[in-house]
C-alpha cells in the first residue's frame, strides 16, 4: 500500500496512527461484539465513548465549565443560520468581519434574522490581509461580533483576537481547532466542521457560553435551538455516532504529541519550511500579506494559468494530491492541517524546488 500525500482543504488528511486503531476496531469495538457505527447510541457502551470525547475535548482546549460543548450535525455553514437565531436577539443586529468566502456568506445569512453589519472587510484587496483592530468599526450595541479565524481559500489567518467589549465574539475555527492554544474564555462562541482537523465530515462542534443560551428568536426550529442540545447532553436525536470516536482518537492522538502547545510548534515549523522557500523563490509567490498568513492553509502562484495548471498535473504525478486552488480563486494551495506530517510538506517543497528550476 502506498499513500498519497494529500493536500485537501476537507475533508482532509487524518492521522496515521487514528486511521489504524479505527481499523482496528471496525469490525469490533472492543468487547461489544460490533462496530461502533452499529451501536445505538443510547448504549452504555456508546455514550462512554460519546462523552469520553467531549471529555477530552474540554481538556486539550481548556474550555472553562462555563461553557457547553456540543456535538452537533449540519457541517459549519448550518452554524451560519443558528447564531442568529439564537444569539441576534437582544437588538436584533451583529457585526461580521468580512475576510473570504465562508465570512462572507454568513454575513449573508445573519442577514434573514436581523441587521448584519459589515464591520470590515477586505474583499477589495481580493481577501489578500486581515483587517487590523483599529480598522473595524464596531457597533456597541451589537448582539455579537462574528469572525472567520481561519479562511481556508485565501490563506489568512487572524493574528489577534478582536476586542469587542461587552458584545461577544463568534468565531469559525473550523480550519484551525486544535492546531494551537486558544484561550476560549476571549469568544462567547466557537464553531468547526469537523473535517479539517477533527475528524470526518458530519460532526460539528458548538463551544457556547452558558449566559448565551435560551433565548432564542420566536419560531426557531426545536433542532436549531442551542437550548435543546444542552439539556440533550447533545443526544436530542442521533448525533454524529462515528464522527464523535474518531474525535476521541484524534484527542488521544494530539494529546500523545504533547497537546495543542507541542502541535502549534509542528504547525509552525511545517509552515515556515514552505513560507521561507516561496518567498525565496523566483518563480512561485505567495498573494497574502506576511503577517496575516495562514499555518493551515497556504495559497501560492505562479501568476500563468497554464503553468500554474501544468504544476497541479505534474504534482499529482508525483503523489501530491489536491494542490489545486478553490475555484474561485485560482493558483494552488497547499492544505497542511495538523496530520500532514512534516516529511510531507519537505517533499512538497523539494518538489517545488525541480519545477521551478525546469520551468
Amino acid at each position: 500500500m502506498s499513500r498519497i500525500y494529500n493536500f485537501s482543504a476537507g475533508p482532509s488528511v487524518l492521522p496515521e496512527e487514528v486511521l489504524k486503531t479505527a481499523a482496528s476496531e471496525m469490525l469490533e469495538y472492543r468487547d461489544s461484539g460490533m462496530s461502533v457505527m452499529e451501536m445505538s447510541h443510547r448504549s452504555k457502551v456508546y455514550i462512554s465513548i460519546f462523552e469520553d470525547a467531549m471529555h477530552k475535548l474540554r481538556e486539550v482546549m481548556n474550555i472553562p465549565e462555563t461553557y457547553h460543548v456540543l456535538f452537533l450535525q449540519g457541517g459549519a455553514s448550518t452554524q451560519f443560520s443558528m447564531i442568529p437565531m439564537n444569539l441576534m436577539v437582544k437588538n436584533g443586529r451583529a457585526d461580521y468581519v468580512v475576510t473570504g468566502s465562508w465570512a462572507e456568506k454568513a454575513c449573508k445569512e445573519g442577514g434573514r434574522f436581523g441587521e448584519a453589519r459589515i464591520a470590515a472587510s477586505s474583499k477589495d484587496v481580493n481577501f489578500s490581509r486581515i483587517p487590523k483592530q483599529n480598522e473595524l468599526d464596531l457597533d456597541p450595541k451589537a448582539d455579537y461580533l462574528h469572525i472567520c479565524e481561519n479562511n481556508t481559500i485565501f490563506g489568512t489567518a487572524f493574528p489577534y483576537i478582536p476586542e469587542a467589549g461587552n458584545v461577544p465574539l463568534v468565531a469559525d475555527f473550523s480550519s484551525c481547532i486544535l492546531s494551537k492554544p486558544v484561550d476560549v474564555s476571549r469568544y462567547g462562541l466557537i464553531y468547526a466542521g469537523a473535517q479539517k482537523n477533527m475528524g470526518p465530515a458530519g460532526l460539528t462542534v458548538v463551544i457556547v457560553r452558558e449566559d448565551l443560551v435560551g433565548k432564542t428568536q420566536e419560531r426557531t426550529p426545536t433542532m436549531l435551538d442551542y437550548m435543546t442540545h444542552v439539556k440533550a447532553d447533545s443526544m436530542y436525536n442521533t448525533p454524529p455516532t462515528y464522527g464523535a470516536y474518531i474525535l476521541g482518537l484524534v484527542l488521544d492522538w494530539i494529546i500523545g504529541l504533547g497537546g495543542v502547545e507541542a502541535m502549534a510548534k509542528i504547525n509552525r515549523e511545517k509552515a515556515s519550511l514552505l513560507y521561507d522557500y516561496l518567498d525565496e523563490s523566483t518563480l512561485f509567490t505567495c498573494p497574502v500579506e506576511k503577517g496575516d498568513r495562514s499555518l493551515m492553509n497556504i495559497t501560492f502562484v505562479t501568476g500563468k494559468e497554464d503553468l500554474d495548471a501544468k504544476f497541479v498535473a505534474d504534482a499529482k504525478k508525483q503523489g501530491f494530491e489536491n494542490l489545486k486552488g478553490h475555484r474561485s480563486v485560482g493558483g494552488m494551495r497547499a492544505s497542511i492541517y495538523n496530520a500532514m506530517p512534516t516529511a510531507g510538506v519537505k517533499a512538497l517543497v523539494e518538489f517545488m524546488r525541480e519545477f521551478e528550476r525546469n520551468n
